[in-house]
């Protein structure tokens, strides 16, 4: 059999790992943190669950597939929940947008807003569906690392207006400021600013609308759980709290990794799931690099950073829904800040995940447990987080407490926080950037890291940093891209 080795073992790592032991590999994955999930690790305090990672699921075919490569029905290792509304949007004033449910269930929502703007959404989710049947259905698993299948899709990208960020999209259909706003918000959940993204993420409309919003019982660690499982069922290989080094070459070919311990592990391909500025900066010598990869090294834009609560509460927020975006007084002015002059600001906007809306189990009885995310700015602000990270957790108890959580610092408990620095420090990700690089039109398809390695053979990437971009179905679509350029391991040929 043919070696392949995996590096890290996130969703687009596991995902990868599954395709390449249907094709016959001997696979190894090596993954730093002690459970397999990548950023989707779980942690326990006195009861109190908490996923640290991704907390949205949609498009859960992409899941589906890798139980049915070996003739599985994943409804028997996971269960998914409907949820509704997909995202509860809590304005300063106190009004409150419901987004999800059907589509009649969204129009009576924003008729409470600018009854004009129904018609908007309408054609909004038309123009969604366009872009996503050809960014979506067509290109998202498709390799894009010859030019030349970028050339041929020009034509088509400027059709579709993909020039245009997602913001000027959704205000091209919609009138209110505050619909804008919650219409717009989608590439937070894969690293980009609505300001800068390309409209291309437009998409994510009509994939929310086609599959719905997902939650799994028991979390995105039972995802983990379950695909841990079917990996130890098939042999594949897993070895935890173990980092890789080095990649090995020879004559412009991979031919294995070295770990930080020194031991050196053979392998006919490497398949890598780390951030790729990672693996291009520190694990493969720059005389490998490409003149085109030089580029995409110099000046990269990334994502934002994440700052992450964790807390639980001795009292249920009932009026908290699964998933409840709180806005902040300010939204374009915010992502400036964090986006550009990386600055961390006063105020902010929080996702606020309520797992215990839907699963008791991530708390004691009479409890609930929560995650509030804050987009903040990268490691490249020069924040010192050691003083910032609790002076920003005390801003937020206190803006949730005058709000929707009255009595918060009564009833919270078991409160820990996670900054970029930790992001930085535990997946190896650049300047602790939450996605990578940023999915802007000149870091997208063609302009993002390929999915076969650049300079060097037998090397293969996957993940958020690499096409088609972050977010579960990006990375588990990158998985797929790899998967067309893969051969069997009785082929002959391996890239």
């Amino acid at each position: 059999m043919k070696n392949a080795i995996v590096i890290g073992g996130g969703f687009g790592g596991i995902a990868s790992a599954l395709r390449l032991r249907a094709k016959s590999y001997n696979v190894t994955i090596i993954e730093r943190c002690s459970n397999l999930g990548g950023r989707a690790q779980v942690f326990s305090q006195n009861g109190f669950k908490h996923d640290i990672g991704p907390t949205v699921i949609t498009a859960p075919f992409l899941f589906e597939e890798l139980f049915d490569l070996f003739g599985k029905n994943m409804a028997d290792y996971i269960t998914l929940v409907p949820l509704d509304p997909w995202y509860r949007f809590v304005y300063q004033d106190g009004s409150i947008f419901n987004y999800g449910g059907s589509v009649n269930d969204t129009l009576n929502q924003i008729e409470k807003f600018n009854k004009d703007d129904k018609s908007g959404y309408l054609r909004l989710l038309e123009a969604s569906k366009e872009i996503f049947d050809i960014g979506f259905t067509e290109l998202a698993d498709q390799p894009f690392h010859e030019i030349s299948t970028m050339i041929k899709q020009v034509p088509r990208l400027i059709r579709l207006k993909s020039y245009r960020t997602v913001w000027k999209h959704v205000s091209a259909f919609i009138k209110d400021e505050k619909l804008r706003q919650a219409l717009s918000i989608q590439p937070l959940l894969v690293g980009g600013n609505p300001f800068d993204t390309t409209n291309i993420y437009g998409l994510i409309h009509y994939l929310e609308r086609k599959w719905g919003v997902h939650f799994a019982m028991g979390g995105t660690g039972a995802i983990v759980k379950a695909l841990t499982d079917l990996l130890n069922s098939l042999g594949v290989q897993v070895k935890l709290n173990t980092t890789v080094a080095k990649v090995q070459i020879k004559n412009s070919k991979v031919y294995g990794v070295k770990l930080e311990n020194g031991r050196e592990i053979v392998a006919d391909i490497v398949v890598s799931n780390a951030d790729p500025l990672h693996l291009y900066g520190s694990m493969i010598e720059k005389k490998y690099h490409p003149s085109t990869l030089k580029l995409k090294l110099r000046k990269p834009r990334l994502s934002m950073g994440l700052f992450v609560l964790f807390f639980g509460t001795t009292k249920k927020y009932d009026n908290i829904a699964h998933h409840t975006i709180w806005m902040g007084p300010r939204y374009r002015e915010l992502l400036d800040d964090i986006f550009h002059k990386k600055i961390l600001a006063n105020d902010f906007s929080l996702y606020i995940h309520r797992p215990t809306a839907t699963d008791q189990g991530f708390a004691p009885s009479g409890c609930d447990s929560f995650y509030v995310l804050a987009p903040v700015p990268n490691l490249q602000a020069k924040i010192n987080w050691s003083e910032e990270g609790s002076k920003l957790q005390t801003r937020i108890i206190n803006a949730l407490e005058r709000s929707i959580m009255p009595n918060l610092k009564q009833h919270i408990c078991e409160i820990s926080f996670m900054t970029p620095e930790d992001f930085s420090k535990n997946y190896l990700s650049t300047e602790g950037a939450g996605f990578s690089i940023a999915p802007e039109f000149s870091q997208s398809a063609w302009f993002r890291f390929h999915n076969l390695g650049e300079g060097v053979e037998n090397l293969f990437l996957t993940g958020a940093g690499t096409h088609p971009g972050g977010g579960l179905p990006g990375v588990l679509s990158s998985a797929k891209v790899i998967d067309k350029l893969i051969p069997s391991a009785t082929s002959n040929k391996v890239s």
